[in-house]
């Protein structure tokens, strides 16, 4: 038996559309069922808080929208999505409700929990309804997600999600019951039980997306999903949707990803890992030694020239004078306000146009290290 799993106390599962669904692109409920057996069972026989990450609003939507396949313009994504998300959280409803549990929609975009206080919202939520009793069942918002604060699959998002409520652990549950070193059907292919470095993971041939076609990601995804929750700290059981219950029960199917990193901050997790950068700040050593070094905020006096279009609250990189991204944070300044502010001071600023100017270009609160 796997101790750092029979050990956890709050588990996030993340399952996969694939999982979900028949070939023609509707829900599966005998699998549906399943899961949430499993779930159910686990949960209660080890007082487990669980919040399920579940894709399969769009693969949900094709049927009735008469598509035979995951579209790949964003609107057509965005309709399925909207008439699937709804069929999906009546079916989880009806299905935990004959266990007697309550389960509560929770529809996220990379803006809910990397801006601050869209991040404290969405932190309550999920804590409240744990507190409750309730399952979080968590999807990304893709009616309203653009392509530039979208996730891109739920995998990450899931790793992400674990971090967000400081999960115990991380299972990824998908249409393969482990990692491999190549394809599984292919003659030498060996199934890898335990990853405790990642550098072990060199020779090893992840595919693309799953042969159903109404997925995101294949193992390549949940490979890297799997090295951002390991990265803070919190281990990763990948498996087959089918071994959920005994994978969760501890018993040694899939592949174990074994804790690397310390508990990072969520939320700065969420910004080094969830987000992209909307534009690049570039900064001279001594500003590039206080933010690496001291950890301190940044400040209009380092910063030597501005990239991109942005505005107040933006992700943007920070980049030293060889061109590399050294950190990332949440801007407070627009991208045009910025030029005319550079290489001077606050105290200076503050003295010329108002105690506005005074604050910092990013605080130290809202930088993460690269």
């Amino acid at each position: 038996m796997r101790g750092v799993v029979t050990r956890a106390r709050r588990v996030v599962v993340k399952v996969g559309s694939s999982s979900l669904t028949t070939a023609a692109g509707g829900l599966d409920p005998e699998r549906l069922a399943a899961l949430v057996g499993a779930l159910c069972s686990v949960d209660g026989e080890r007082r487990r808080e669980v919040v399920l990450v579940s894709s399969g609003a769009i693969a949900a939507g094709l049927a009735p929208l008469g598509l035979s396949r995951r579209p790949r313009d964003l609107a057509t994504q965005q309709a399925a999505a909207s008439v699937g998300q709804g069929r999906l959280m009546h079916a989880y409803t009806e299905e935990f409700g004959r266990h007697g549990r309550t389960v509560g929609q929770v529809l996220l975009t990379v803006d809910d929990v990397t801006r601050r206080a869209h991040y404290r919202n969405a932190h309550r939520t999920l804590r409240k309804l744990l507190d409750m009793q309730a399952v979080p069942i968590i999807n990304e918002n893709d009616t309203v997600a653009t392509e530039e604060i979208r996730f891109g699959d739920n995998d990450r998002l899931a790793a992400l999600v674990a971090a967000l409520v400081q999960a115990d652990l991380l299972v990824l549950l998908s249409d393969v019951d482990a990692l491999y070193t190549g394809h599984p059907s292919q003659p030498g292919s060996r199934r890898v039980d335990e990853v405790t470095d990642f550098a072990q993971l060199a020779e090893v041939s992840v595919g693309g997306v799953g042969s159903a076609g109404v997925g995101t990601g294949g193992m390549v995804t949940k490979v890297e999903a799997a090295r951002i929750a390991t990265d803070a700290g919190i281990p990763v059981v990948l498996t087959a949707a089918p071994l959920a219950a005994a994978a969760l029960s501890g018993e040694a199917v899939g592949t174990l990803f074994h804790a690397a990193g310390v508990r990072a901050t969520a939320r700065l997790h969420w910004l080094a890992h969830a987000t992209t950068a909307r534009g690049r700040l570039h900064l001279d050593p001594g500003a590039v030694t206080a933010v690496v070094d001291r950890r301190a905020s940044l400040l209009p006096a380092g910063i030597t020239r501005v990239d991109g279009a942005f505005t107040a609250g933006d992700p943007v990189d920070l980049i030293d004078v060889t061109g590399h991204a050294v950190a990332r944070g949440l801007v407070n300044y627009d991208a045009l306000e910025l030029p005319g502010l550079l290489g001077r001071s606050t105290v200076e600023l503050a003295a010329t146009l108002g105690p506005a100017y005074e604050r910092e270009v990013i605080h130290r609160d809202d930088l993460v290290l690269l």
